[in-house]
């Protein structure tokens, strides 16, 4: 077991992740309801000796954070602005042009409460024919997991419907913050 491995164990999380190593892959996070999902999602996953990207807002990209979040894998995502390519163009020419890239998104976008989950992620997958593995943080049995993947249909109600039913009985860091609604 590595560091990163015996840290987590050290403090009662359990890690399952039984997805293959695909060369291009998409982890959608849920639920995501506090920062500490970040670094467990970090640590379990470099537990198994994988790395993964991710998207975070620019304005945590500053110096000197800001570099070493792009050390660690880390897209600065910006606000919206007049005429800017949209991030799912963005993220799907990224995929195109990569022979290897794994990232993790959180479809809530926010630690807050909400019931309106980015699809981006969906048409991302769609786009490029990249795997969506789903990877839960558990708060209640202290449970990091990836087990399953999800191919969309294209139906992007049906799909977002779907990826909400399957985190439905998973708990977050602060449940009150965590909606499948």
């Amino acid at each position: 077991m590595n560091f990163a491995g015996r840290l987590l164990k050290l403090f009662g999380w359990k890690v399952s992740i039984t997805v293959p190593d695909y060369p291009k892959c998409i982890i959608c996070v849920a639920p995501h309801t506090s920062n500490w999902d970040f670094i467990l999602g970090e640590l379990a996953y470099l537990s198994v000796g994988r790395r993964a990207g991710f998207l975070m807002k620019e304005t945590w990209f500053f110096w000197p954070l800001g570099c070493f979040f792009r050390a660690i894998g880390g897209i600065a995502v910006p606000r919206k602005r007049p005429g800017s390519a949209s991030l799912t163009a963005f993220m799907t020419g990224k995929f195109n042009a990569a022979t290897r890239l794994t990232i993790a998104i959180t479809p809530e976008g926010t630690r807050s409460r909400t019931s309106k989950w980015h699809t981006g992620f969906l048409h991302i997958a769609l786009n490029t024919g990249v795997p969506i593995a789903l990877g839960a943080i558990d708060a209640a049995t202290k449970t990091i997991m990836i087990e399953r993947t999800f191919t969309p249909s294209g139906d992007i109600d049906a799909d977002i419907r779907a990826v909400k039913d399957f985190y439905a009985p998973f708990t977050g860091i602060n449940p009150d913050k965590f909606s499948t609604e």
